[in-house]
């Protein structure tokens, strides 16, 4: 159904990858940082070694031109790309794959697959990049599985350059996106490390945070109004700058992740591209040093554009610096004026804390690739092409995220990174690898990023990797920090979401999803369990 295919086992497009020579730096620093003196790769799957069960749906044939039974399209809507989807396809082990695949073109297509999958009392499950890490597109267990891919509704409808506002179908990916409004002179300067895959709708729909690590974090910031297909009809907000008229539409759908609706427009905020750019990075003694000169940015309002702290051992693997220093990656930008006089005061409030610089990235700017932070930039959004060669090695590589206020932070940072060492060493006998950065920071708090590596048993990995990861997500919670601050809930946090979750909202979102959904068809399972008064999807 698509000219250009995506990897159904990993990463980005069938056509591409990791080159030859990220692959034997990503082997040597294993090797140093593990002491591994050999590697036993796990050869890639191919789609003819997957044994699918056959599809259990009738496609009706009016349906035809836009629904597959293909083996391959229903073997991309199997998993996200969280490291146990890309362990269970090196496996070849699909056991619960999507009967048959919705590719809408329009928003009456949208409609009638809804439809279909009401009279059909089949599962819906939204699907926009597919670049999940939470289990948000994996089917759950049912009678009938319809994934809907908006890949179709890809454009960019309308730019109001007067308010500086586009109307954007939901399916459109990251890179896309962009391309289609530098001729307008816009961005929505709305960039994560799945940028070129992912899309509008699921952004919206999982409350994504984007490489503003302040004031422009989560996409909430960037929507003015929303279109949305749900079973019961379609809801359309108004588009206004701010409104005081009583709880939002936008609020509702915005974070819903696919169970009230499927979101097919939305008018974005953008802005003109940024002209003016310093950027450097600052190094500290020590991670917690580090913390209080971001805080004391953070809330001096001066906005950085990025303002990511690095613990040592992070920094050092992602090249702006040596194992020995925590760093900050300092950027500013405008589209309007010179930022030197903010990054100046930025550099003061770091210098108070012992923070010293990179005096001569600050002397050649111009570009976001410049110096240090543009070479921790290139590396970072070149992780994911990776993924599929750790775990073929045997090499557990997760993340997991959380927010904070500053004044429960170490404690909270203390005791999610021995909980979680403790639980390395008890499953797999080693140490492993955890570090910590700050993706976004707020005058009251950061939200810290964990990174863990570690070598498994391939015998049991997956085992293996479950019983640190709950351990580390339960730490999350019991120490007082979100289950996840840009990552979303879907299957994998649900547990843990429950816990933080007021029991009296869970009631009133279940009557939303009844008003909504009244067979609770779309994504059953996140967010919430349906209320039992409701019909359950035969």
């Amino acid at each position: 159904m698509s000219a250009r295919r995506r990897k159904f086992y990993g990463w980005g497009y069938a056509d591409e990858g990791a080159t030859p020579e990220e692959i034997r730096l990503l082997e040597q620093t294993l090797a140093a940082r593990f002491g591994i003196t050999s590697f036993d790769v796990t050869p890639a799957p191919r789609a003819e070694e997957i044994t699918l069960r056959a599809p259990r749906l009738e496609v009706p044939a009016g349906l035809k031109d836009i629904v597959s039974t293909a083996h391959l399209d229903r073997l991309e809507h199997c998993y996200g790309q969280m490291f146990v989807d890309v362990a269970r396809m090196f496996a070849r082990s699909c056991p619960n794959p999507p009967d048959a695949i919705a590719f809408p073109r329009n928003e009456q297509e949208v409609t009638d697959a809804l439809a279909w999958c009401d009279e059909a009392g089949a599962v819906a499950i939204p699907y926009g990049g597919g670049t999940s890490v939470v289990a948000g597109v994996e089917p759950p267990q049912a009678d009938r599985i319809v994934s809907i891919d908006l890949r179709h509704l890809d454009r960019v409808l309308e730019v109001d350059a007067v308010s500086q506002a586009a109307r954007i179908q939901g399916g459109v990916l990251g890179k896309e996106l962009e391309a289609q409004l530098k001729p307008h002179g816009f961005t929505l300067r709305h960039y994560m490390q799945s940028f070129e895959l992912s899309s509008l709708g699921g952004w919206i729909a999982t409350r994504s945070g984007g490489h503003y690590a302040t004031l422009y974090t989560h996409i909430d910031d960037q929507v003015e109004s929303l279109r949305v297909v749900t079973p019961a009809g379609t809801l359309e907000s108004r588009r206004l700058p701010g409104s005081g008229a009583g709880p939002s539409p936008d609020r509702m759908f915005i974070g819903s992740e696919g169970i009230l609706g499927i979101i097919t427009e939305a008018w974005m905020r953008v802005r003109k591209r940024p002209s003016f750019r310093a950027s450097t990075t600052v190094r500290f003694k020590n991670f917690y040093a580090g913390a209080d000169a971001v805080r004391a940015i953070s809330q001096a309002g001066l906005y950085p554009a990025n303002c990511r702290l690095l613990q040592a051992e992070e920094a050092a693997y992602t090249g702006p610096a040596d194992k020995d220093a925590a760093v900050v990656v300092l950027s500013f930008e405008s589209a309007d004026h010179p930022v030197d006089a903010w990054m100046q005061r930025a550099l003061e409030l770091a210098a108070e804390h012992g923070g010293s610089w990179d005096a001569e990235a600050l002397l050649n700017q111009g570009s976001h690739r410049a110096g240090a932070a543009g070479e921790w930039r290139d590396k970072f959004v070149r992780m994911p092409y990776l993924s599929e060669h750790m775990v073929a090695r045997g090499i557990a590589a997760t993340t997991f995220e959380s927010a904070i206020t500053w004044d429960r932070f170490k404690d909270f940072h203390s005791n999610v990174m021995d909980a979680t060492r403790r639980a390395i060493k008890r499953a797999t006998g080693r140490e492993g690898s955890l570090t910590c950065r700050f993706t976004h920071l707020y005058p009251d708090g950061p939200a810290p990023y964990f990174t863990l590596t570690c070598p498994l048993d391939k015998a049991k990995m997956l085992q293996q990797f479950w019983d640190i990861k709950h351990v580390a997500l339960q730490a999350l919670v019991a120490n007082g920090g979100t289950i996840t601050h840009h990552h979303a809930v879907g299957r994998l946090h649900r547990p843990y979401y429950d816990q933080q979750r007021p029991e009296l909202f869970a009631k009133a979102l279940r009557a939303a999803k009844r008003a909504l959904d009244p067979k609770g068809m779309l994504n059953p399972g996140v967010l919430i369990d349906p209320d039992r008064s409701e019909p359950a999807a035969k």
